[in-house]
């Protein structure tokens, strides 16, 4: 019974620190991580992340630099296809899944979610 318990709730963390991560729908930077200094990013629905990179090391885990059409730099989140994009964001504000993209760092084969306009 212990063992379920622990599991319930090692698993609640994941979501609850998957929810606040790169890439969540937000109105204010205290709806993001901000132990890891994210912020509400000004994209349609918000975007948590950071401004600013240099290098893929700038960026927390499962997010990279990216060099967005608008002339600054963005921590976005790495994904594979759309769906992962979107679980913390709602239908009127979905992000994509794209390779279509500058990596700062090169794109080795990767996507990153990119918040709608």
């Amino acid at each position: 019974m212990r063992s379920i318990v622990i599991a319930m709730l090692l698993a609640a963390c994941g979501n609850n620190a998957d929810k606040l991560g790169v890439g969540a729908q937000c109105g204010t930077d205290t709806d993001c991580n901000t132990d890891l200094k994210e912020k509400c990013l000004a994209f349609k629905g918000g975007y948590c992340g950071l401004e600013g990179c240099v290098h893929d090391t700038d960026c927390p885990a499962d997010s990279a630099c990216i060099a967005h059409t608008d002339g600054h730099n963005y921590c976005f989140r790495i994904c594979v296809d759309k769906t992962e994009c979107n679980e913390n964001r709602d239908a009127t504000n979905e992000s994509n899944c794209s390779a279509n993209i500058t990596f700062v760092d090169g794109a080795n084969n990767r996507k990153a979610c990119v918040p709608p306009s």
